[in-house]
């Protein structure tokens, strides 16, 4: 998996997923463009992709929920780069709540980070991908494929996005880009403190994780990056369409 000379733009770029495969890609001579809304986090990740590849990222500040922010991003990717390559469509968040609890405002927000911001940054991005033949890696999770009580509305947009990888997939295949996504389960990030674990429950909550896959543990962001750098290669050339479940078997496991 040679990176070089790929243009590569990672959303959410500041921490869990995000930043573990923009040093992935980094070590695999990507060049790369970092996007999310904490300077800090998104210089230190920054710093750390320069030390482990032989170029400096392009550092952005944006949120995808704003419109202007998408159309800049891809903007300033051409103008220091002249093209784009690959898309890793990574920012999301999580809510927790039922039919009963969650608010309209709560499923409005989940929704337009999870799937209206990912689409209009798409749809911004496209023109630019045919130009290059590249792709797209949408970030889902096991909780676009298969149901869990108590976080409807993060279902609801994961299982959208799924739909809408498929469906762009089919879009763009005759133009010569392709679309997949990766669907992790429960991996190692700061996701589940920012839905307010503190660190007792965060411990309580991975013990119990082990035993609901089937490879008895939970992840690490790298396998997942690992996952995105084999979609986004030239090694998964004939692969379009694609969910790839990155979830030690979570996916196929059922009650009994």
């Amino acid at each position: 998996m040679d990176f070089k000379g790929k243009v590569v733009i990672i959303t959410g770029a500041s921490s869990g997923i995000g930043a573990a495969t923009a040093k992935y890609l980094a070590e695999l001579g990507a060049s790369l463009v970092l996007t999310g809304r904490n300077i800090e986090n998104l210089q230190k990740v920054g710093q750390e992709c320069e030390a482990a590849g032989k170029g400096k990222p392009l550092l952005v500040v944006a949120d995808v929920c704003s419109e202007d922010d998408n159309v800049r991003v891809v903007g300033e990717t051409v103008k220091k780069f002249g093209k784009l390559d690959v898309l890793v469509n990574n920012a999301g968040k999580g809510v927790m709540g039922s039919i009963e609890t969650t608010s309209l405002s709560q499923f409005d927000d989940i929704m337009n980070t999870n799937l209206r911001g990912l689409f209009h940054l798409t749809q911004v991005a496209v023109p630019h991908l045919i130009k290059s033949k590249g792709n797209i890696v949408n970030v889902s999770s096991v909780a676009g494929t298969r149901s869990f009580s108590g976080s409807l509305a993060y279902c609801i947009s994961k299982a959208a996005l799924d739909q809408f990888t498929r469906c762009v997939a089919l879009e763009l295949a005759p133009k010569g880009v392709r679309v997949n996504s990766v669907n992790p389960a429960v991996i190692i990030t700061d996701f589940q403190r920012r839905l307010g674990m503190d660190d007792p429950t965060y411990e309580a909550y991975l013990k119990h994780s082990d035993s609901v896959h089937a490879m008895g543990r939970v992840g690490r962001a790298s396998e997942v990056a690992a996952a995105i750098a084999f979609l986004g290669s030239d090694a998964a050339s004939f692969t379009t369409g694609s969910q790839l479940c990155v979830d030690g078997g979570k996916n196929v496991m059922c009650p009994r």
